[in-house]
């Protein structure tokens, strides 16, 4: 009986990360942790006894006791872990596996809010200036960095990119962003002539196996994300830099940068594709504490001499 009913489990699991991929779209990433997390609270629930189409309010509460005490989560981990179950449970409620979705009762712990991390100018020339330009892989690592700075992509939408995606005349790229859903990003002249060299020398002779994807590994496979982050942490130690690199970094650069330059919300907004504009106001933080920089700077009677 009760390896029945495991066995059902499992497969309610299986199906509903079908539905994650098939139906919602999610990028394999965030399916992993759907399921890591999913496989996280099953775990616990069966050790306590309990049946996963049968728990109550408090018994969530004290998993959340367990997460916080126990496994030594922070908050902003168990918030996302609750985001999880949430989706999980609404599916089940939807399909009538459950009656209700008990989480939807259930707050998660406040996180603080950080600011986004970013690197100044002069430390993005730097890690430019680190990559070699006479060898193959190091005009593709500087082609990831400049890529990555003069259009804001995710990691993910950079190793999707596909050559027949970028206009080259337009200086334009297709990108299939969250959601399957599609934008163009733009590129200026430092991008350009790295593109153009890594096309007509670099990317011919990585491209042992005929791909289509623009980055490639040094096999001519196609490259990870897992690859990028990699390359990145390799290119930094190359550098005078202590601070920690990735992907998202240099995005939250690009969108720090443009708003520094005078560029307006709405606009960052439709250049780094994010839906709600809620999630690219974190920006102005950053950028109004550079206007006070420049305000007890510049201003006359800002301070007294």
């Amino acid at each position: 009986m009760v390896i029945k009913f495991m066995q059902k489990q499992r497969k309610i699991v299986k199906d509903y990360l079908d539905y994650l991929k098939y139906e919602k779209n999610y990028s394999k990433y965030t399916i992993i942790n759907y399921s890591d997390d999913i496989e996280e609270f099953l775990d616990y629930i069966e050790s306590e006894g309990l049946e996963f189409d049968k728990i109550v309010y408090s018994d969530i509460r004290f998993y959340l006791m367990y997460l916080k005490d126990n496994k030594q989560d922070n908050n902003s981990s168990i918030d996302r872990k609750l985001s999880s179950l949430r989706g999980f449970y609404k599916y089940l409620a939807n399909n009538n596996i459950v009656k209700t979705n008990v989480f939807s009762l259930v707050n998660g712990p406040k996180k603080a809010k950080k600011l986004p991390r970013f690197f100044e100018y002069n430390e993005l020339e730097e890690l430019f200036n680190a990559c070699d330009l006479s060898t193959s892989l190091g005009q593709r690592d500087r082609l990831i960095l400049e890529m990555l700075y003069a259009t804001g992509v995710r990691v993910g939408e950079l190793v999707s990119i596909k050559v027949k995606d970028i206009d080259r005349s337009s200086r334009s790229i297709l990108i299939l962003g969250k959601g399957n859903k599609e934008r163009y990003v733009t590129y200026g002249d430092y991008c350009s002539d790295i593109l153009d060299l890594y096309l007509n020398d670099a990317y011919n002779k990585l491209n042992i196996k005929n791909s289509e994807y623009l980055f490639l590994n040094n096999n001519g496979g196609e490259l990870t994300d897992r690859g990028v982050r990699y390359i990145l942490d390799q290119v930094i130690k190359k550098t005078s830099l202590k601070k920690n690199i990735s992907p998202h970094m240099i995005r939250h650069s690009f969108a720090t940068h443009l708003l520094n330059e005078g560029a307006d919300l709405l606009s960052v907004q439709k250049l780094l594709g994010h839906e709600s504009i809620k999630a690219t106001q974190i920006y102005t933080h950053v950028t109004t504490d550079r206007l006070k920089e420049v305000y007890f700077r510049s201003f006359p009677r800002a301070k007294k001499k």
